[in-house]
């Protein structure tokens, strides 16, 4: 609601664009009177490029409309009435015309050719079941009568023994018999064959869909799965259940085992009544191709459920999981399979992949690796969760150039057999996990999170492993680090597009504020984490990852707020604040020091009457705000009046201020630690807190004032450098040495002055 509540303060052109955005497709009004709810609720949760989050999307559609209603019910008196009719009316427009709708359209189509094509199947495969049958009635009926032209060849030939005057009355109706017999049996054999033939190439028309539904749904449903799975490593939206894919592979698996069973069956009823012709090859084609489908479908589905960390560090318990969708259909769970983890090198998982002899080597050795997997009745899911994994040690490949132990990637690698059909078909099934970087300590963690972030972002669909681009587009990399940000700290507010200038700029030493200018220009791996940035001790990402840490752990409220500018420079702040009344101040992120932030403020120079300066004072990093809160050091400031552009800072930060220390009790004073910048402090007490300057003893009892300390010791020159920086660091020893001496007994410290 805060949202709309900023909203109704806008005035001219900016109101006029926000009333734009609302029409016919989803009136003001609605927004208006469900404001609470709206910002309640989690949109951006949902993936609109997800078909599988439809159903998410149409419950919030619908939870919408019902609030709607439901206010609509509530409206009272005369100016309710109208209201009433008007958000009822709403309700309805929503309910047929859903702003959602051209996602839901295009999703709904691509299910509803997915079970077209499986109502398809299920046709061709009921109609090759008939056929089959008509075809083992007509050849029993063929054998029954091919017994018969036997027995009478018999009868024939016992002729032989009968006087001649019974041979002569007998055998001419024999053989008229025989001869119709054998006619018959000629022509039953063409229609025989004609059926068999028939039917085989149905099977090969039904085999051919079979294909085309499985490649639909293992190259493109299930890719679009795992590469959502790989984004969600990035902090990507969740890449969504996996029940309506294991719903489709059970079904193919269905299919495909009712008719390689009738394939089975015709090349029974071929032995039984060997004809010559195209048939024994036809269904030794046929049985070669189904054979190759299934095999297809149960080495595909295979997958990783829930992968391992993609930064794995040694010594560390780890967690996976693996999943068989067809597990269940098959009846693989009947002979529970077990499961092997074996962590792998990249040269490694490359020859494997060519199906090169590995020797079953692995690069280290992972404790607890094996794994039953487990049947579970409800969900009917077949699945190995591996809970308590630990990389035990580690053997790395020579490194190339450059490279260093972050940038090594390794897989783990989990493999089984499978055994369907009451051992009549056995698997070897592998698979592999996303790329993982071994780390030995949590110093090497930003370094190989920019490895990972990069492969996940930038791997093409069935590379070589683990092959990435050199290189990329700024607007790429830009996608990627908004996403990685945003899952990090947590938050709806990513990066806009003036922080993702000022992040370029950085990137590329440029000083164009101009996006454009930035579109087709190009980031390679050493400026992103390879090379340190002009002047400075770290890389590019090492700096964006210590902005992401300091936020994450200690500023994710003010992020929020919209209180941090953040990505902006010393010169941007100070052509930005000296346009400002005095005590006007911003919070940037610091230029200069991995995971700092700075405040700037606009206020006079002591030296030089008349004049206006910009401050800056030395970064706060977290350590700093271990000991004491952004906001409370805000507060803490006097002449820190308004948070840029124009906002006082109480209204901004006051809910986040620590509440005042209650009294001490049993004889003990509390201390409290509060921060001063020397030459914008005062003896004198701030007049909206109450607070001292300095620092509050919290005394219950009078205190004799000749005795006062001060956080700092006295200096004759400026604590603050030309540029106006400010270096806490040794303040901060200070106070923590007077925080420690005040916690002693009051008696030892003030020697009696209590009264």
């Amino acid at each position: 609601m805060a949202v709309w509540i900023q909203a109704q303060q806008l005035q001219g052109d900016a109101l006029h664009q926000m009333q734009s955005l609302y029409g016919q497709h989803f009136p003001i009004e609605v927004r208006h009177y469900l404001s609470q709810w709206i910002e309640g609720q989690l949109w951006d949760a949902i993936d609109l490029e997800n078909p599988q989050e439809e159903f998410k999307a149409k419950r919030l559609l619908d939870s919408l409309i019902q609030e709607l209603q439901n206010k609509a019910e509530h409206q009272m008196g005369e100016d309710g009435f109208l209201l009433k009719i008007k958000l009822g009316h709403y309700a309805s427009q929503l309910k047929s015309s859903s702003p959602l709708g051209g996602m839901m359209d295009t999703m709904s189509q691509k299910y509803q050719q997915i079970n077209q094509a499986f109502e398809e199947l299920r046709l061709l495969t009921q109609d090759t079941e008939n056929e089959l049958r008509k075809l083992q009635h007509n050849q029993e009926y063929f054998i029954i009568q091919y017994q018969e032209s036997l027995r009478i060849q018999a009868q024939l030939s016992s002729l032989s023994t009968l006087p001649p005057a019974d041979r002569q009355l007998r055998e001419p109706t024999l053989l008229s018999k025989r001869a119709t017999v054998e006619a018959w049996l000629t022509r039953e054999a063409n229609t025989l064959q004609k059926y068999r033939l028939d039917l085989a190439e149905k099977h090969q028309k039904t085999l051919q869909l079979l294909r085309k539904q499985q490649t639909i749904i293992l190259d493109d449903e299930l890719i679009q799965w795992k590469r959502r799975q790989q984004l969600a490593g990035n902090g990507g939206p969740p890449e969504g259940g996996l029940d309506i894919l294991q719903s489709w592979c059970e079904k193919l698996a269905e299919t495909i085992w009712q008719n390689r069973q009738q394939i089975r069956r015709a090349e029974h009823l071929r032995q039984q009544l060997p004809i010559p012709g195209p048939i024994e090859e036809l269904l030794n084609e046929l049985n070669s191709t189904i054979t190759d489908i299934i095999s297809a479908l149960v080495t595909s589905t295979f997958i990783i459920e829930k992968q391992p960390p993609q930064v794995l560090k040694t010594q560390t318990k780890f967690a996976a999981t693996v999943r068989l969708l067809v597990g269940g259909k098959l009846n693989v769970h009947m002979n529970p399979p077990q499961v092997k983890a074996t962590i792998i090198s990249e040269q490694q998982a490359k020859a494997l992949l060519k199906n090169e002899n590995t020797r079953n080597e692995s690069s280290g050795e992972i404790l607890n690796n094996n794994c039953v997997m487990e049947y579970h009745q409800t969900t009917g899911t077949l699945s190995a969760h591996f809970r308590n994994m630990s990389l035990k040690r580690i053997k790395r490949s020579d490194r190339r150039g450059a490279e260093s132990v972050t940038e090594e990637k390794f897989t783990i690698l989990f493999e089984s057999q499978f055994s369907i059909g009451g051992n009549e078909l056995v698997f070897q099934v592998k698979t592999l996990s996303l790329p993982v970087v071994v780390i030995v300590h949590g110093s090497q963690d930003n370094n190989a999170t920019a490895t990972v972030l990069w492969d996940n972002a930038f791997a093409e669909p069935g590379r070589v492993p683990f092959l990435v681009p050199d290189k990329v587009l700024w607007p790429q990399l830009c996608d990627a680090i908004n996403m990685k940000y945003k899952a990090e700290v947590q938050s709806n507010r990513g990066l806009s597009e003036e922080n993702l200038v000022f992040l370029a700029q950085k990137a590329f030493s440029s000083s164009s504020n101009n996006p454009e200018d930035y579109r087709n220009m190009t980031m390679t791996w050493s400026q992103f984490n390879r090379e340190s940035l002009p002047g400075r001790s770290f890389t590019f990402w090492q700096w964006f990852d210590g902005v992401m840490e300091l936020t994450k752990k200690h500023l994710k409220p003010h992020w929020n707020d919209g209180a941090i500018l953040g990505f902006v420079n010393k010169q941007q702040a100070q052509d930005m604040l000296m346009s400002k009344p005095n005590g006007t101040f911003l919070l940037r992120f610091s230029d200069s020091e991995i995971g700092g932030i700075t405040i700037a403020w606009v206020a006079e120079n002591p030296n030089k009457a008349g004049e206006r300066m910009v401050w800056n004072l030395m970064p706060y990093t977290t350590k700093d705000f271990s000991i004491r809160s952004l906001a409370d050091r805000i507060s803490d400031l006097n002449h820190l009046l308004f948070l840029y552009p124009d906002r006082p800072k109480d209204e901004v930060f006051s809910k986040y201020y620590t509440p005042p220390l209650s009294k001490a009790v049993d004889g003990y004073v509390k201390p409290q630690i509060k921060q001063v910048v020397p030459e914008f402090a005062t003896a004198n007490s701030d007049p909206a807190s109450g607070n001292p300057t300095y620092m509050d003893h919290a005394s219950p009892a009078p205190v004799n004032h000749a005795h006062t300390y001060s956080i700092y010791p006295p200096m004759s020159d400026s604590i603050l450098d030309a540029d106006g920086d400010f270096d806490l660091d040794d303040t901060m020893d200070v106070a923590r040495h007077v925080e420690e001496l005040l916690r002693r007994p009051v008696e030892s410290q003030w020697g009696g002055q209590q009264s």
